[in-house]
């Protein structure tokens, strides 16, 4: 069995899960409140220990298979069909081994940010550990649902309890941006439950069929995949419920005998707009990105840490999951590429230009991320590997080189209690350490060759160049204006004169400090010299993924390579009978 890993009966996925939610339990029902050096050692011994359990499945994750690894799969509410069901893919193993590093990393640099309330506060980053964990991981769209959702209530109270002078304000908009998103999100997962087992689907044999091919198609020689698909397809044969999110692919990309889509044009559009609603808000996406300065700006630096290194991946992850896969047809229709590469674009220039005007250390950060995340989007909507690989090599290297940003931030904010530009210069003088840290990381961050950021650029660059140049040229125009935004931070801090009094005071980074950043250092040139061991990891995800979303110009995992297709007359002529019969 592909990538099958157990510890006492219970499958390796399920300790990842929930291992984080056991230790803020214990957190806190067995430790004094009052033993605060207690509280400390046992919040970071654990999360350390929930990152260990999670490295097996680097080693055992099977990277030739293209498809869902690690599979567990038990029923849980058999009146609607959901089901405990988790699995893990290249793309989500890499999302899952950031979300548990970084989950060590945020809670050591808190030893001595937070003073107050600090059961609370630990116990709330492991339940949020657990809630983004199991978003990656659910293989239940009604599961997967219920981690997104519950994700929300811990990051609200770090936000609102630990924040800073605007953090309720900062909590609740956070709050309501995304539940809104949520809940467009669930009337479309609503709309594809009801669908999927509907006489007009699943029901008809011979839409169960093409079902069946494709699932066939998706899974290759990954048996207990195409158990757990073929399930779902017999549930919604007798006109029962399913939320398997494998099956949805299925039916998504299943073509009848005509060589069209049994989900017409029209309802894949729709069914892509409710879903990439609630995507686009978590990346977020221009216009939806208000929140995030905010939410940055007043969370504690554990919470902006896993903020941009995890939470604004779940939006990525959900267009990468379910509207791509689901929905190919809507997601390579002309106008809606169009809207969304737009909207990439005006990200990335916006979010670039608006963080050379700020002030402020983490809100500079902060619109950084709304640039880099619109890089991640339009190498997706470029649609094809070479995108797709550089958009997911990203996400993880923005996780690291803006983590780390916002760990170096709250290291000197530590010191002098300010984020405001103008209260630092001169800094090289007296934290020749701590410059030289930022000074990687900020070369990270803008692409510098022999760093983490150079190839996911390079990549995502060369995909949007083989869709359109003009998305090429517009890429590259965003990476010149967020070298010129890093650098001119990086010179206002840590040149010239030191002319403020508290900065000749200002203590270099201590032993803990280094501890955090160093093995964030280490990727970010390990990626950069030798990025082939991270790629091969979802190389195989991403050719099944552009196979799903354009099978006329790319083959399968599964086809030898004279299958391969280029055709895109017949790509184009199949999109214009589906705009015909959805006129129509």
């Amino acid at each position: 069995m592909p990538g099958h890993l157990e510890f006492l009966g219970i499958g390796i996925l399920s300790w990842v899960t929930w291992l984080p939610l056991v230790g803020a339990l214990i957190l806190i029902f067995a430790i004094r409140r009052d033993n605060e050096n207690g509280i400390r050692y046992f919040a970071n011994t654990w999360i350390l220990l929930c990152f260990l359990i999670s490295l097996p499945l680097l080693v055992k994750y099977d990277r030739a298979i293209a498809g869902i690894q690690f599979i567990e799969n038990y029923q849980w509410i058999p009146i609607i069909g959901a089901r405990y069901q988790l699995g893990i893919d290249g793309i989500s193993l890499a999302l899952v081994i950031l979300t548990t590093l970084l989950g060590v990393l945020a809670v050591l640099c808190s030893w001595s940010y937070i003073q107050t309330r600090l059961k609370e506060f630990y116990a709330f980053l492991l339940m949020l550990q657990t809630g983004m964990i199991g978003t990656f991981v659910a293989m239940d769209m009604f599961l997967f649902y219920v981690f997104w959702e519950v994700m929300l209530v811990p990051m609200y109270f770090l936000i609102g309890v630990w924040g800073g002078k605007n953090r309720l304000y900062s909590a609740i908009k956070f709050f309501l941006y995304t539940l809104v998103g949520s809940v467009v999100m669930l009337l479309a997962i609503l709309k594809l439950y009801f669908m999927f087992y509907s006489p007009e689907y699943l029901q008809n044999p011979q839409i169960a069929s093409a079902v069946r091919v494709a699932a066939q198609t998706i899974s290759g020689a990954n048996q207990p995949m195409l158990d757990m698909i073929n399930q779902a397809i017999d549930a919604g044969t007798k006109g029962q419920g399913s939320f398997n999110i494998m099956a949805f692919q299925a039916l998504g990309t299943a073509r009848g005998a005509s060589g069209m889509s049994v989900i017409p044009l029209a309802l894949q559009i729709w069914l892509f707009v409710g879903f990439g609603l609630g995507f686009a808000i978590k990346v977020p996406m221009f216009p939806f990105h208000t929140w995030l300065p905010d939410a940055h700006y007043d969370a504690p630096t554990a919470g902006s840490v896993i903020l941009a290194g995890v939470l604004l991946k779940m939006g990525t992850y959900g267009f990468l999951r379910f509207n791509l896969p689901m929905f190919p047809d809507a997601s390579q229709h002309r106008t809606v590429v169009a809207v969304m590469v737009v909207l990439s674009i005006i990200g990335i220039i916006y979010g670039a230009l608006v963080a050379m005007a700020q002030k402020d250390i983490k809100k500079l950060i902060a619109y950084s991320s709304v640039s880099h995340l619109g890089f991640c989007m339009l190498g997706m909507f470029a649609l094809n590997p070479n995108g797709l690989n550089g958009s997911i090599l990203q996400q993880i290297n923005h996780g690291i080189s803006t983590g780390a940003l916002f760990l170096l931030a709250g290291m000197i904010y530590e010191r002098r209690h300010t984020y405001e530009i103008a209260d630092f210069g001169g800094l090289a003088h007296k934290t020749p350490g701590y410059a030289a840290a930022f000074l990687i990381i900020t070369l990270s961050s803008i692409g510098l060759p022999m760093l983490n950021g150079f190839i996911g650029e390079f990549l995502i660059l060369r995909g949007a160049f083989e869709a359109n140049r003009i998305w090429a040229a517009f890429g590259a125009l965003g990476i010149v204006l967020g070298a010129a935004y890093m650098l001119w931070l990086y010179q206002r801090v840590f040149f010239g004169k030191i002319d403020k009094k508290e900065n000749e005071e200002v203590m270099d980074l201590n032993r803990r400090e280094w501890a955090v950043l160093i093995p964030l250092i280490i990727l970010a040139f390990w990626i950069g010299i030798y990025p082939k061991p991270v790629l091969s990891y979802f190389e195989k995800p991403v050719q099944l993924l552009s196979h799903q979303v354009r099978p006329n110009v790319y083959r399968s995992p599964g086809q030898p390579e004279p299958e391969r297709r280029a055709e895109n007359k017949q790509q184009e002529s199949s999109e214009k009978k589906s705009e015909d019969v959805a006129q129509k």
